[in-house]
């Protein structure tokens, strides 16, 4: 299924026409974009991640939010990860507590549709927000996570391909086993 994507309209008339959509629309500089529903794998591989960090996080720390929170990216730029990780309290545009403006790691699970817009577009939006530590993007249809880290010389990208591969994000005191992100998933074989 393409992503649908509507007629420019300013951010203002974004933030109001959305409060009244069923389904939720991302907005990159005036081109608003709606978000399909998701598969079962897909939606099963993000409540294995989310029991993951339920498991790990320090949650007086850190706060997890689903993809029901719009992220602002920059003043022109709001989306919604499939799951963004906050150090701290988080920290809104506005009082309406409806665009985060202070994620720490963020996490996109592939879907058909989104999947270029994830590893290209997103990956530009978040390497550019300051308080972004890590991106991790994790395929729906094969085992492979991809982590991108922030250090003082870049971006560090490490790729994942093996069930017994563990994802280590020492921002967060975490560690992620892909046996247990991928449990109960399984793939067609090639």
């Amino acid at each position: 299924m393409a992503i649908q994507t509507k007629t420019a309209m300013s951010v203002d008339e974004y933030f109001e026409w959305e409060q009244l959509q069923e389904r939720k629309h991302e907005y990159i500089d005036g081109e608003v974009i709606e978000m399909p529903g998701v598969s079962d794998t897909h939606d099963a591989i993000t409540v294995n991640i989310i029991y993951l960090f339920m498991s790990c996080l320090d949650r007086l720390r850190f706060h997890l939010r689903t993809a029901e929170m719009r992220v602002q990216v920059n003043p022109s730029r709001y989306v919604y990860p499939d799951l963004t990780i906050v150090c701290g309290r988080p920290a809104f545009a506005d009082a309406s507590e409806y665009n985060l403006i202070n994620p720490y790691v963020v996490l996109e699970v592939t879907s058909p549709s989104s999947e270029e817009r994830d590893r290209l577009d997103k990956l530009s939006y978040y390497f550019d927000l300051p308080t972004i530590e890590a991106y991790l993007i994790v395929d729906q249809h094969r085992v492979c996570a991809e982590l991108y880290t922030r250090g003082d010389s870049g971006w560090r990208r490490q790729i994942y391909t093996e069930l017994n591969d563990v994802i280590s994000l020492a921002m967060l005191d975490c560690e992620l086993s892909l046996d247990q992100v991928y449990l109960g998933i399984a793939f067609e074989e090639t």
